[in-house]
């Protein structure tokens, strides 16, 4: 396997993901921050978090599926939220679960969450883009 996901010993062990990921592959792969657009550019969830989170988690599924790759060579992700607050974490991590099901992916790579002002498209809540390594 290309990415091992692993929880070194003196930092806590999150329930969702993974603190580290080791990569021994050559090909990168860099998905573009994903929105919760369907095939046809409509807004899936609107207004609604983890709604807008599952659908970005699945366009990272397609994009990573597309260059050959899965999530399970992933290695980074990085999440943008508008006007993150974190009583909106029950909603995020509900999203993730449920996108984590469809995918069939558990642990997550490691992921940083990082609370915007907004996002380049009005009604945008969320905003999710990886690296991956494959041999």
């Amino acid at each position: 396997m290309t990415v091992t996901l692993m929880n070194p010993a003196g930092l806590p062990e999150i329930g969702v993901y993974r603190q580290v990921a080791i990569a021994s592959g050559s090909k990168q792969i860099f998905v573009a921050g994903q929105v919760s657009w369907d095939a046809d550019g409509v807004t899936v969830g609107e207004g609604d978090l983890a709604a807008q989170v599952e659908q970005c988690y699945l366009n990272v599924g397609i994009a990573l599926a597309a260059a050959g790759a899965s999530f399970d060579d992933v290695t980074r992700l990085s999440v943008y939220i508008a006007d993150w607050t974190p009583d909106k974490m029950p909603l995020f991590l509900k999203g993730v679960a449920k996108a984590s099901a469809k995918l069939g992916v558990t642990p997550l790579p490691p992921a940083t969450l990082l609370g915007v002002t907004s996002l380049a498209i009005a009604g945008h809540l969320v905003e999710v883009e990886a690296t991956a390594v494959l041999d």
